[in-house]
């Protein structure tokens, strides 16, 4: 670990690395997942889905399928139990999608139009594939384009649109411009387990075991749809085999929750991988147009973010990727916009560092893109338009420690050795080149509840209906726990993914653990006050409960942000055009770090993952039916061991002074600034910029011919423009 000069050291079991307190179970295989809690009497769901991007179900022809062996029944829009998605939960209005089987529209291909429910998985499938469904189909629109007719700036304007000072201006009278678009393809996220529900009616109580991201935000959305008390439904998700803003309320949940009340007995549905790429969302493509005006110096006189993304036509969301250059940069004209299309496609969704992902792309690329027109390198570039407040909010920063980021990574990445010409690196076929790139990503915290009992046994259980989708949340909270009650590890016992535990975060947007440590630290301290009066625990144990609800509406207002900095070395083979990622390292600013192993297995994890987004992600639709080509895990690509090289990953101390812990979030900014960093390298080896992702061989050579620079006959380019073998 990375400590500035003068800092404390950390004590107790904080700030320790641990091994995930259940990792034996995982190995064991006595962790048992959504689709694998046993009960009698099961029966299996199999969804079926449509085959047209837009129209109608005009027959379900399900008597022939209802006669075949072990099949229970066939629901669809005919005779599906009624439900009410019209509501707005914990992150708005639901989409429509999870309204099963409620109408005969069809909005987009993919879209579930009935459950075959049969005694066995094999037998519900069989029948689901001979299930013959016939539509009234209507002209369908998917194109997805940088300014295309119907693009629009949705509400609230105010957060959609931000600025200030007069950009066009400002770009006339800036020495250097950079005025450029860039583009990021629609992209998956597959979790390791596959999004799996099963239901049970159990003493007039719907009891759900599930994989998601939030148990309580389950089962109120499931409450509401089904117009049930809140109190009659229980999720439990104990083990989640990965998440990342995949799993909220889907229809596999709602579809064993309808099954199970027409059968009486309990039901499971377990989407196909196929299935995944239409129900659970995605990240929508996006296209952007950057504009910086510099002086020769290479202080921002004007930035100008203008990002685009597609949405449904039955529910809006919003990628917001222009946020990413809100708190980044500063300019005396500053002007950033969100702005969407609808198309007959379903709703894209949350996916690892929404918004800032695709928005770091564009903007550090950009900025990578001014630092050679200036002249300046890329680190001083940003050093210089270093911010000393939130450059449109104007509000104060909780901690801004980029620069140190920067320091630390540049020393150790050797980036002082680097020669800023491109293509004059060679190794035989390869050319070599190094990038950088900067990563933010906003720390947040939301009122949880939690509660701490003592046992008479000297143990401790602590109970919050937090998620671990794989992140070690589990056993950061553990040590937090221990600590806070000054106690060892192993004496607490953390129980979680239940939503009979109350309200709590979700795990999403790098806000889980830190708003799960204050609740527990909160419990904690009550707890102790009340055993420091002294007394005998009786046998149920004693139980301190928190809110932390004040305590987050007291918070004073502040840019409160994680930042990061991006290295990364590839080697480009002028004969194929393929891009081999050599090493890269990530050095990070997150506030204090619980857990040492487990959150440098998060960091590597994002900037893994920024790999496959800039070399290797692409989800492709067919025009003609408005479908995926491809949509399995051998069409769509991703970084296999082979593709990931030698990552490191460390960070700087950068407390919160405002949280009782200190976090402030790393689940989300691996992989923010990722792929500008490679893209960067890419140019740094080739000469060639690269601003559509990914950046495939083709791309390359067909940019090699383009650009003259040899690149698919083997022939290089030196620093002066002449070719060379």
């Amino acid at each position: 670990m990375t400590t500035t000069a003068g800092s404390p050291r950390a004590v107790g079991a904080v700030g320790t690395a641990h091994t995930r307190v259940e990792g034996r179970d995982k190995v064991t295989g006595a962790a048992r997942y959504a689709g694998e809690v046993p009960f009698a009497d099961l029966a299996h769901g199999w969804l079926v889905v449509s085959t047209v991007a837009r129209g109608s179900v005009r027959s379900v022809e399900s008597a022939p399928v209802l006669a075949m062996p072990g099949v229970l029944t066939v629901l669809h829009h005919g005779n599906a139990p009624r439900v009410d998605a019209d509501y707005t939960g914990l992150l708005g209005k639901p989409d429509p999608v999870v309204a099963l089987f409620q109408s005969d529209r069809v909005p987009c291909a993919g879209w579930p139009v009935a459950l075959v429910v049969a005694e066995t998985s094999e037998q519900a499938r069989e029948a689901a594939e001979a299930l013959v469904v016939r539509y009234e189909t209507e002209p369908h629109d998917i194109e997805f384009a940088p300014d295309r007719p119907g693009t629009y700036t949705p509400e609230p304007r105010e957060t959609m649109e931000t600025g200030k000072g007069d950009l066009e201006r400002e770009l006339a009278a800036s020495a250097v411009v950079v005025d450029a678009r860039y583009s990021t393809p629609e992209e998956h996220h597959h979790p390791m387990e596959p999004h799996a529900a099963t239901v049970r009616w159990d003493g007039g109580r719907l009891e759900v075991h599930d994989s998601n991201q939030g148990s309580k935000w389950v089962a109120d959305e499931l409450a509401r749809l089904f117009s049930l008390d809140p109190a009659s439904v229980r999720v439990l998700s104990e083990h989640i085999g990965g998440g990342f803003g995949s799993k909220g309320v889907r229809p596999h949940q709602v579809a064993a929750a309808m099954a199970a009340t027409v059968l009486h007995r309990p039901v499971r549905v377990v989407l196909t991988r196929r299935q995944m790429f239409s129900l659970v969302g995605y990240r929508s493509p996006t296209a952007h147009r950057v504009r910086l005006g510099a002086d020769t110096d290479g202080r921002l006189r004007a930035f100008g973010h203008d990002a685009q993304n597609l949405t449904s036509t039955v529910k809006e969301f919003v990628e917001q990727s222009a946020a990413f250059g809100r708190v980044m940069y500063d300019a005396d004209a500053h002007r950033t916009a969100n702005r969407l299309v609808r198309l007959d496609v379903p709703t894209p969704t949350w996916m690892r560092a929404p918004g800032e992902a695709p928005g770091s792309f564009a903007v550090e690329s950009a900025l990578d893109e001014l630092a050679e027109r200036c002249g300046i390198d890329p680190i001083e570039l940003r050093a210089r338009n270093e911010p000393t407040a939130g450059p449109v909010s104007g509000l104060p920063f909780a901690g801004r420690n980029l620069l140190a980021c920067f320091e630390e990574g540049a020393r150790r990445f050797g980036w002082a050795e680097r020669d800023p010409r491109p293509g004059v690196r060679r190794e035989g076929r390869w050319l070599l080149g190094t990038g950088t790139a900067a990563a933010t990503f906003p720390a947040g915290a939301a009122p949880s509840t939690a509660a701490v009992t003592a046992q008479p046994d000297g143990t401790f259980t602590v109970r919050i209906s937090a998620a671990d989708i794989g992140t070690g949340a589990r056993t950061a909270l553990t040590l937090i726990a221990a600590d806070a009650l000054e106690v060892e590890p192993g004496r607490v016992q953390v129980r979680i993914g239940d939503s009979d535990f109350g309200p709590a975060m979700i795990a999403g947007g790098s806000t889980g653990t830190r708003s799960w440590a204050w609740a527990i630290m909160a419990a904690a301290a009550e707890l102790r006050e009340r055993l420091a009066l002294g007394g005998d625990i009786p046998p149920e144990g004693v139980t301190a409960r928190s809110d932390t609800s004040a305590a987050i509406a007291a918070l004073p207002e502040k840019e409160r942000h994680s930042y990061g900095a991006q290295f990364a070395e590839v080697a480009v083979d002028t004969t194929s055009g393929e891009v081999r990622v050599r090493r890269m390292l990530g050095i990070f600013a997150a506030g204090r770090i619980v857990n040492p192993l487990t959150a440098r297995g998060q960091f590597v994890g994002g900037m893994t993952w920024g790999i496959s987004m800039a070399l290797h992600e692409e989800a492709v639709r067919d025009r003609a039916s408005g479908a995926h080509v491809g949509p399995d895990l051998a069409g769509y690509h991703f970084a296999a061991h082979a593709d990931v090289p030698r990552i490191e990953a460390d960070w700087v101390d950068d407390p919160d002074a405002d949280d009782p812990v200190g976090i402030k979030g790393i689940g989300e900014i691996g992989i923010v600034g990722a792929a500008a960093a490679i893209a960067n390298a890419v140019w740094h080896a080739t000469g060639v910029r690269h601003r559509d992702l990914p950046i495939r061989p083709d791309r390359v050579l067909s940019a090699g011919t383009r650009t003259g620079t040899g690149i698919g006959t083997g022939i290089g380019t030196g620093p002066d423009g002449s070719r060379r073998a």
